[in-house]
């Protein structure tokens, strides 16, 4: 592992956006993740699922650096990030969207939106990011916390497009919403994957994900059970997997 410096990883050949090897972390003395991988391509979608308490959040926050890295390798856009604090992995591109949304609730959404946009940026990311999220246009100077749920998620969704992100790491992205404004988010979703902008999605809704990502990955008890493509995957067996039994990996049979 190399420092802050953001060195290449010796033999990182693939142009993965985010890129996890052997992943272990945790909490303290507890371990979650084990033995991890997890490559998120370039532009690509990955649907991060699995039961409570399957390791989904921690493995976020082990990518985004707010948990120590215990074992392994993380690159992000090839450059070795194993080491270093969270601001580095923000300007090397990656964004963490937590659960509960992580805006400034007392701020206007205008100065949410400002305080996310880097300097150099020029002000016409703002009004591109605003197309995506037309709902947040006529709500610039209204206080974040009186926002709707729905609209909350969208701003949280713009303020990480104005980071310029290499890939956007969203954690229960439609938690509280309803069924409407969940079909808003993932439009708003949809614009951003277009873009260019690689996604890692953990979604209670499981079906909406597995339809909108290009890769699925199931977590159970801290380790992979399933890596690959959405129509590779069996249904059934995830649920089972769920519900703590069974691998959900198609039968070919």
């Amino acid at each position: 592992m190399t420092a802050a410096n953001g060195a290449a990883i010796a033999g990182d050949t693939k142009p993965y956006a985010l890129s996890l090897r052997g992943t272990q972390s945790g909490y303290g003395r507890s371990t979650v993740l084990r033995a991890v991988d997890l490559d998120v391509p370039a532009g690509g979608v990955v649907a991060l699922l699995g039961a409570n308490g399957a390791g989904k959040t921690t493995l976020l926050r082990t990518a985004a650096g707010l948990n120590k890295l215990q074992h392994g390798h993380i690159s992000i856009g090839g450059a070795d990030h194993s080491d270093t604090p969270p601001y580095a992995r923000t300007r090397a591109g990656l964004c963490l969207i937590p659960e509960g949304r992580g805006i400034f609730r007392s701020l206007s959404v205008r100065q949410n939106l400002r305080l996310l946009r880097p300097p150099w940026l020029p002000e016409i990311r703002s009004d591109r990011a605003l197309e995506a999220f037309p709902a947040l246009r006529q709500r610039l100077d209204d206080v974040a916390g009186t926002l709707s749920g729905g609209q909350q998620q969208m701003l949280a969704l713009c303020r990480a497009y104005l980071s310029n992100p290499q890939v956007i790491l969203v954690d229960e992205v439609s938690m509280g919403l309803a069924p409407r404004i969940i079909d808003e988010i993932f439009a708003s979703l949809r614009q951003l994957a277009a873009s260019g902008v690689s996604l890692v999605i953990v979604e209670q809704y499981v079906e909406r994900a597995v339809e909108f990502a290009d890769a699925v990955v199931v977590l159970r008890r801290g380790k992979v059970v399933f890596n690959g493509t959405p129509d590779t995957l069996d249904h059934n067996a995830l649920v089972n997997s769920y519900l703590g039994s069974g691998d959900p990996v198609a039968d070919r049979s």
